[in-house]
């Protein structure tokens, strides 16, 4: 039996919305991440992008446990000498809440071009307010990601 490769031709994009209030941003962005690179569908290949489009709502309502928000930092480098920049966490998504959320899921991509192709069909909204809902987005309920 022959190993079974998905073609770009064969794949079948659906969109999903999330609703982040009140979840955990790991495991939040784990789904996320999932759905992003196609691993729940049964024509899932490695080397190509078979994943969904994802719409995160609520962003600025995610949740970090056991105070992560105030100890974990978040690091940019511009690449010069003198060019660290950090923050907290809880300083992230008080200033930019999609920014947060959008890195946390990039790093669980592949690097590259593929992973750079995937990360672009996640769009992220602090309100609950979107403009895809001409594309008809299914709910995509999380159930074992909520805060406690």
């Amino acid at each position: 039996m022959r190993t079974y490769s998905a073609k770009t031709t064969d794949v079948q994009r659906a969109w999903h919305i999330i609703d982040a209030e009140g979840l955990v941003l790991g495991r939040l962005c784990t789904e996320v991440a999932t759905l992003l690179r196609g691993k729940h569908k049964p024509m899932y290949t490695p080397s190509m992008d078979t994943g969904d489009h994802v719409v995160i709502i609520n962003a600025s309502k995610i949740v970090l446990t056991s105070n992560k928000a105030n100890t974990e930092m978040v690091y940019d480098y511009s690449g010069y000498p003198g060019g660290l920049k950090s923050e907290t966490y809880a300083h992230l998504l008080d200033r930019k809440p999609g920014d947060a959320i959008r890195r946390s899921i990039r790093g669980m991509l592949p690097k590259g071009p593929l992973g750079r192709q995937m990360i672009k069909k996640l769009q992220v909204y602090p309100g609950a307010e979107h403009p895809h809902a001409a594309q008809s987005p299914k709910v995509f309920e999380i159930a074992h990601a909520k805060a406690r």
